[in-house]
């Protein structure tokens, strides 16, 4: 048994071996270290000649230790030999069983073969039942399925007649019949129930056409409204067969009762044409409040709670109406009026306590998850087109302003005058009025559109301050060439003073409330710009008439006689006489700058070296004669009403003392206090004032220009305007040249 076991485990050989079974590397290795060991265990106990003595012992109990090993090894293949047979036992059952198994079916598959074959003998008789049955079923049905075509005929009456309620009921019974008759016949469709389909679609559609008038409906005939509704909730409420499509007619309903009630208001034939906005509003503004009231005291209570009729009504017009201005914005650019009107109403009127906002619409209307009725987009693409075409017409009415001033000028009387006797003229009301107008309305629509408007407004204005002073420009051209008359070319330059004051001080009209003036920063420095070009304008026309009086000064006429300052006085008081028409502080600047244009004419003709005194007596008589004229033109401008303070005369009492000096070896003391008193003066003017005294010889002319270079810095706070610096002085002559001067 052992063997047969042995021999069973053992796997085939395959083809080609010789031996019957090579032993494994691994047996072999551990063998061999296995005898390494017992004999390495073996020397090392027998090593030593006494323990041979032992050597019976040891062999007994190895001889033991066998056995032992031999009858467990015996034990363990004993068991795995007894449980090989009982597999190979059990197998064997299997096999038998298979068997009877495999036996079994090939019988049952016999009698299916032979049940098919009689069944296919049956079904002639079988489908000869089904007609049987459903015959039956025909004749028992018979009296009421030859009654449908009428009661189709009747309901589609009752449907015309907006009987919805009995029309509902009358179809209900039809499609009962049809169902039973569906189902007693195996799914067979009569023909006698094909309008059916057609007849539900009328009633739907009475039920959808009923809800769309709502409105008119609640206040004319509830009672349709009402039957409408309870249609749709009946059908809702029903369960729908197998294999038919439900029929939504409550979401229907809802759908007609929005569409109705935006169709009614927001139409696309009932968008406002260009310009007609506002009226389209005000409608608006009347018509909505109006149906949200007759939703909540008439509809809503034809209406199931769950409808929320006051919360579909208001959502619903503002939607529709959301809508409508996006397509009115996408169409053509609105005006300046329709795109105010829009962001005022949007803004402002349409939240407000008498839309939105009305207290009377309860917290069923739920205004609160409203959508904004512009987007930031359109409140910026309205702005934009507000303010643009503002602009365009802002700058065409001041365009037109400046051309009715502008034709002005060339009239034979002069500018009109107010009650004070100013100069006046209603261009810078109309021009501020224009502008301030058009700020103001934007308050009432955004902080954000004011500030645009304003913005323009600045703009606008600078550029119509630009525009005047190029008028007054080209206006001063003409004159003084001769190519246009202006009699009175004066006192419209004069009427221009006044135009900026009122200008400059109304300009706080355009700030809005609350914003700091400094942003008119710009305008106020145009203004300033303005003012210093009519001013140069006026004083260019006062060189013009003095020019040829101051031809003769210096001479030896001047010397002996007043007559030369006399007509200067004379010319200059005639045409100052006017500048009493100029509101102050302007005419105070005119009069300071008319003074300091007589003052330099007079500097520029003393720089001119036409006169060289020839003695003492004709240096005295000079400096008198400074004296005279200082004298002169103070009273005149004191007289004229220019204050004292400004005056720029008391330079001719400075150059006095540099001519009157008898001792030319002190010329420099003279020129380091003029130096102090008029930091501008430059050596070529020195020079030509030590010209005019004709006594200097070249060491004292170069020692009084070394005291000018060597002497204390002017104070900075001398206050006194610039002179010298705008009279040009003659170049030297080669007899006056310094080794330090430019000729060297």
């Amino acid at each position: 048994m052992d063997s047969e076991a042995k021999n069973e485990t053992q796997p085939t050989l395959p083809p080609g071996f010789s031996c019957p079974w090579p032993e494994w590397p691994e047996q072999e290795r551990a063998e061999q270290l296995a005898r390494g060991a017992a004999l390495k265990w073996a020397s090392g106990i027998f090593y030593r000649p006494e323990q041979l003595a032992r050597l019976s012992q040891y062999r007994s109990r190895e001889v033991q230790r066998t056995c032992s090993l031999e009858a467990r090894i015996k034990s363990v293949v004993q068991s795995y030999l007894e449980g090989v047979q009982t597999g190979v036992w059990q197998l064997a059952r299997a096999l038998e069983a298979v068997q009877e198994t495999h036996e079994a079916l090939s019988q049952a598959h016999e009698l299916l073969q032979s049940l098919a074959q009689a069944s296919k003998i049956l079904q002639p008789l079988r489908e000869r039942v089904a007609q049987h049955k459903q015959l039956q079923v025909l004749s028992q049905l018979l009296p009421r399925l030859q009654a449908v075509p009428a009661a189709v005929a009747h309901t589609q009456t009752l449907i015309d007649a907006q009987r919805l309620l009995e029309a509902y009921v009358s179809l209900r019974e039809l499609e009962q019949l049809q169902e039973e008759t569906w189902g007693a016949l195996g799914g067979l469709e009569l023909p006698v129930f094909q309008g059916l389909g057609l007849l539900s679609e009328a009633l739907g559609q009475a039920v959808e056409a009923a809800a769309g008038a709502a409105g008119q409906l609640a206040q004319e005939d509830p009672a349709l409204l009402v039957a409408a509704v309870r249609v749709a909730e009946v059908e809702a409420r029903r369960t729908t067969p197998l294999g038919q499509a439900p029929r939504d007619w409550r979401q229907r309903c809802l759908q007609a009762l929005q569409t109705g009630l935006e169709q009614i208001h927001f139409g696309t034939t009932v968008l406002p044409e260009p310009g007609g906005l506002a009226g389209w509003l005000e409608g608006l503004q009347v018509a909505l409040p109006a149906e949200l009231a007759i939703a909540e005291a008439l509809v809503a209570p034809c209406c199931p709670p769950h409808y929320n009729i006051v919360q579909l009504w208001t959502h619903t017009l503002h939607s529709g109406l959301r809508r409508s201005l996006q397509q009115l914005l996408a169409g053509p650019e609105l005006g300046a009026a329709d795109a105010f009107a829009l962001l005022h109403w949007a803004l402002h009127v349409y939240p407000g306590k008498e839309m939105m906002g009305n207290l009377e619409l309860g917290p069923e209307a739920d205004v609160s998850q409203l959508e904004p009725l512009l987007t930031l987009e359109n409140i910026e693409q309205l702005e934009a087109t507000f303010v643009a075409k503002v602009q365009a017409s802002v700058a065409q009415w001041l365009q037109k302003a400046l051309d009715g001033e502008v034709a002005e000028w060339g009239r034979e009387q002069e500018p009109n005058t107010d009650s004070s006797g100013f100069y006046h003229s209603p261009m810078p009301a109309i021009v501020l009025q224009i502008l301030a107008e058009n700020i103001r309305v934007t308050n009432m629509v955004s902080e954000s559109l004011q500030q645009r408007v304003h913005s323009m407004a600045v703009s606008e204005l600078g550029t119509f301050l630009r525009s005047f002073s190029d008028a007054l420009i080209r206006f001063s051209r003409d004159h003084l060439r001769g190519e246009g008359l202006a009699p009175h070319f004066v006192p419209y330059l004069l009427a221009a003073f006044n135009h900026q004051s009122a200008l400059s001080s109304s300009l706080s009209v355009l700030l809005p409330d609350g914003v700091a003036s400094g942003i008119l920063a710009p305008v106020e420095g145009a203004l300033d710009e303005l003012q210093r070009r009519i001013c140069r304008l006026v004083l260019e026309e006062l060189q013009v008439e003095l020019q040829p009086m101051f031809a003769a000064l210096p001479s030896r006429r001047w010397l002996s006689s007043s007559e030369l300052l006399d007509r200067v006085c004379e010319q200059t008081s005639r045409f100052c006489q006017d500048f009493w028409r100029v509101r102050k502080p302007a005419a105070q600047l005119l009069l300071a700058e008319a003074e300091r244009t007589v003052v330099l004419q007079y500097l520029r003709a003393l720089m001119q070296g036409r006169l060289v005194c020839r003695g003492a007596d004709e240096r005295t008589q000079a400096a008198e004669r400074l004296l005279h004229d200082a004298a002169q033109l103070k009273e005149l401008f004191l007289g004229l009403g220019l204050e004292e303070s400004v005056h720029c005369a008391p330079v001719l009492l400075a150059l006095r003392e540099l001519l009157n000096l008898s001792d030319p070896t002190l010329l420099g003391l003279e020129v380091a206090g003029l130096r102090q008193q008029f930091p501008d003066v430059s050596e070529d003017h020195i020079s030509a004032l030590l010209d005019l005294r004709g006594d200097v010889s070249r060491e004292q002319r170069q020692a009084a220009l070394s005291s000018l270079q060597a002497g204390p810095p002017p104070s900075p706070s001398t206050g006194r305007r610039v002179l010298f610096s705008l009279v040009p002085a003659p170049a030297p002559s080669l007899s006056s040249c310094l080794p330090s001067g430019p000729c060297s």
